[in-house]
């Protein structure tokens, strides 16, 4: 998908604010006084695997663990003492949160934090942390959208000041402070920076900077597959609220991006890409394994894009912004598990075994091939169990195994459903 074409100068819709170069000069240094300078690193794995030269850009080692804090004190830095005085309120599902909590308790000022009840344990409890007794969290609905809602009421009966996770122009200013800490990292500018998009803050900052710097660079957002808010927006050629939306990837999960930073991606992004969630389940295993690299799900995305750009990367300079590593141990069965379903390599069935002896037997021996696992295996009824189907989980070794498992299963004349191609069914019983 193609954005439209516009000319790379950060400048928004007649009546809405702007965001410059001069900000984000200015956002640096009021920055030097926290954030960590995060490193720039050339990936050996990854650039061998794309032929190409791949630079990440840790913001995984920032002080919170990602990027958010970059907007996040920029914004409260700038209240006034009045507004520091009553305080601040923001909505978050977890990484801009702990930027707020951080600065609260850096700059001595209160804040509610409100986050989605779905938020991981994990960034519930480092946003108590950062924030000390400066903060209060506030747990409350489903998705960021829920939690804005709240947030926005509690700032209208108190008279907080709102931080905005990326609408807001010192928000998006602070967050192109890492594009400056790149081109200054690199000796060569990039010929493509792979930057993940939820409401659009990240992508906003660093394209602005970017194409300002570097009008040659190519900035490709990625997304969410099941959150793609800025792809929608960018094909309606207007913001839209997303009716459902995937919450997995929940650093990016949103339903509805900025008005500001929609502005400003449609005039510097050259591209989205959209990301299936289990894909950047594989990058998440992926990073770990072989870099020993701790990421998120959003944090993975710029990464995962990598494979959709293969062709065209060859050779070049590639930036990755790795935009943050607060994952919770506690997910990463679940992060397998839509690893294996994505890469064909996990199946689920529900099994009607003939009603006869030794059924169960020959489906072991002459059905699951010798390279095939049984992961799961239960009856659906509690009593009775020989006159109710079983649920199997079947994990293959290698996704060329499919096809014949099937085969073997049609031709011994075993009943079965697939419950991967029936998502009600799958979503009740797994």
């Amino acid at each position: 998908m193609k954005p439209v074409e516009q000319e790379p100068t950060g400048t928004t819709s007649p009546g809405r604010a702007s965001v410059g170069m001069e900000d984000i000069v200015r956002a640096h240094h009021v920055l030097r006084e926290v954030i960590v300078r995060t490193p720039l690193q050339r990936d050996a794995v990854l650039s061998a695997k794309y032929n190409c030269n791949v630079y990440l850009k840790r913001e995984d080692l920032q002080v919170v663990r990602s990027f958010k804090i970059r907007g996040a004190y920029n914004m409260i830095r700038s209240l006034t003492p009045a507004e520091m005085e009553k305080g601040i309120v923001c909505a978050s599902a977890g990484n801009h949160a702990q930027g707020v909590a951080f600065s609260c308790n850096a700059l001595g000022i209160n804040g509610k934090i409100f986050m989605p009840s779905t938020t991981p344990n994990q960034k519930v409890k480092q946003v108590r942390r950062f924030g000390g007794n400066n903060v209060e969290v506030v747990l409350i609905g489903d998705t960021y959208d829920d939690a804005y809602a709240e947030a926005m009421r509690a700032c209208d009966e108190q008279g907080m000041t709102f931080i905005h996770p990326f609408d807001q122009p010192k928000i998006i200013a602070g967050n192109g402070t890492v594009a400056m800490e790149i081109m200054e990292s690199l000796d060569e500018n990039a010929d493509y920076v792979f930057v993940t998009i939820g409401g659009g803050g990240l992508a906003a900052g660093v394209g602005t900077y970017m194409k300002t710097v570097s009008p040659e660079t190519r900035i490709i957002g990625v997304e969410p597959l099941g959150a793609a808010s800025m792809s929608e927006a960018m094909f309606r050629k207007q913001v839209v609220t997303l009716d459902d939306i995937d919450k997995f990837v929940d650093g990016a999960a949103v339903k509805r991006v900025g008005d500001l930073t929609f502005d400003i991606c449609n005039s510097i992004l050259d591209d989205i890409v959209k990301v299936p969630e289990g894909k950047a389940c594989t990058t998440i295993l992926e990073l770990y394994n072989e870099n020993a690299i701790v990421v998120e799900p959003a944090g993975s995305l710029a990464v995962a894009a990598l494979e959709q750009y293969r062709e065209q990367i060859v050779g070049k300079t590639v930036v990755c912004v790795i935009s943050g590593g607060n994952n919770d141990i506690d997910r990463m069965q679940e992060i397998k598990e839509r690893s294996l379903i994505y890469e064909g390599l996990k199946y689920y069935f529900m099994v009607n075994f003939p009603q006869r002896a030794g059924a169960l037997r020959e489906f072991l021996e002459e059905v699951l091939g010798k390279n095939d696992d049984i992961t799961r295996f239960e009856y659906t009824k509690k009593h009775d169990k020989e006159n109710g189907p079983a649920l199997v989980g079947i994990e293959l070794m290698y996704k060329e195994d499919y096809h014949p498992l099937i085969e073997r299963m049609n031709r011994k004349g075993i009943a079965y459903t697939e419950l991967n191609k029936n998502l009600n069914l799958f979503n009740m019983l797994i």
